[in-house]
């Protein structure tokens, strides 16, 4: 199987699942919203780097898994895979979680004049952001969590983008919060798969010796 092919597969499998966290989760939301006030902004700030440490194992995970079955999964402290491995989780988990949780939102805001102003948390606490991304890529390689963390970084993620939009932007309905959760499914879908499966899988040239297929 061609590399291109399996990402297809990889991201047909993951869209129903993503689809429907993604209406659920603005259910939730706008029932909570119609019983009461929301703390989002306390809560966007503990579920983002969660998002971010579940992402750099899931992320971290697949490369280290693949490139051992490769390589032989060599060990050195500068330029060895695992090395390769924590900066394939690292850097996939922080750019695209920013992505995904803050830049894709606040465009969203913008795009329906929602107000809504820009809080980059790895600019504001750079060091929360990146330890959470370096812990994560650690635990990625030494426990096959792939399957537990990308459903969690989905999860996780799909709550942190409708939390960002409600957290900085001005008050909106219950009604629209369903509205904005179906384009929550493409701020999330497409970001998760590629920081999950597309990005640590361009960074693989041969297919698993074990099967020969790309996953």
């Amino acid at each position: 199987m061609r590399k291109s092919d399996a990402i297809w597969k990889e991201l047909k499998h993951h869209l129903p699942f993503t689809l429907v966290l993604s209406l659920l989760a603005g259910v939730l939301v706008a029932v909570f919203y119609l019983i009461g006030s929301v703390p989002s902004r306390e809560l966007f700030e503990v579920l983002h780097p969660a998002h971010v440490l579940v992402s750099a194992v899931a992320t971290s995970a697949i490369y280290w898994k693949y490139k051992k079955s490769v390589v032989g999964g060599r060990w050195s402290v500068v330029g060895g895979e695992a090395t390769k491995a924590i900066l394939v989780g690292v850097s996939g988990a922080v750019l695209i979680g920013s992505l995904s949780d803050v830049l894709f939102p606040f465009l969203a805001g913008q795009l329906f004049s929602l107000e809504t102003i820009f809080h980059l948390p790895l600019v504001e606490e750079p060091g929360l952001i990146l330890g959470v991304a370096l812990f994560g890529a650690v635990v990625g390689m030494y426990w096959d969590l792939f399957r537990v963390s990308h459903s969690l970084h989905v999860f996780l993620s799909v709550f942190a983008s409708l939390f960002y939009l409600l957290a900085f932007s001005v008050e909106m309905s219950a009604v629209a919060v369903l509205l904005i959760s179906g384009l929550v499914f493409l701020v999330v879908y497409i970001p998760c798969c590629i920081s999950d499966i597309v990005f640590p899988l361009f960074f693989i040239n041969e297919p698993c010796e074990g099967c020969g297929h790309w996953h």
